[in-house]
């Protein structure tokens, strides 16, 4: 793979960067999170600029990701309300949905993009939340430069050791989704004894 993205690198630049990020936050399958690491080890040979790849890096990412959002915003929520009761989204699990996104969304578009799985969704279904623009804008931003900026540096450093890197940025961000997921689950069971407790 590291090698593939190098060709590619050296025949069209930091267009590689910008396409690959910007595709996948997009919502497409497109391994973004590898092409930035990729692209940090190029720099750290003195083919890219490294400040330049974390520039473009943010770039795509925010381009991306309000792409995603527009989708969510524009088609996103017909869709949900159609097709959701096929995979378990009730009405009133996507009225849930919403109401989670309204008092954590910002949190949640700032986290995602750290998050396997959660930062090709993230602005979809913020979109498709309705969540304001402004909002989720300042928060897309700032965690596309944290992001751009982490991953960048990672593959600046550690790219000599590509598997044991590649490996150890994609645990991580399943153990971050696992530790979602569980959280997630705590607190529903949490919420559902105190209701138990009031009725009773």
């Amino acid at each position: 793979m590291l090698s593939f993205l190098i060709s590619y690198f050296k025949q069209y630049g930091y267009w590689v960067v910008l396409l690959g990020v910007m595709l996948e936050n997009a919502g497409l399958p497109v391994p973004g999170e590898t092409v930035l690491l990729a692209a940090g080890f190029f720099a750290s040979q003195g083919h890219f600029q490294l400040l330049l790849v974390m520039l473009v890096a943010a770039v795509g990412a925010v381009l991306g990701d309000n792409a995603g959002y527009y989708i969510g915003r524009r088609v996103g929520r017909a869709a949900l309300a159609r097709w959701g009761r096929y995979g378990g989204l009730t009405t009133r699990r996507l009225e849930r949905f919403d109401k989670f996104f309204h008092q954590h969304g910002d949190k949640t578009i700032l986290v995602a993009r750290f998050i396997t799985g959660l930062r090709v969704f993230a602005a979809l279904l913020a979109g498709a939340a309705h969540m304001p623009w402004r909002t989720f804008a300042l928060y897309n931003m700032l965690g596309a430069i944290l992001w751009s900026v982490a991953i960048s540096l990672a593959g600046f450093f550690f790219g000599h050791s590509w598997n044991l890197l590649e490996q150890w940025v994609g645990r991580a961000g399943l153990i971050a989704l696992a530790l979602v997921v569980a959280g997630l689950v705590i607190a529903f069971v949490i919420k559902r004894r105190r209701a138990a407790a009031a009725e009773a």
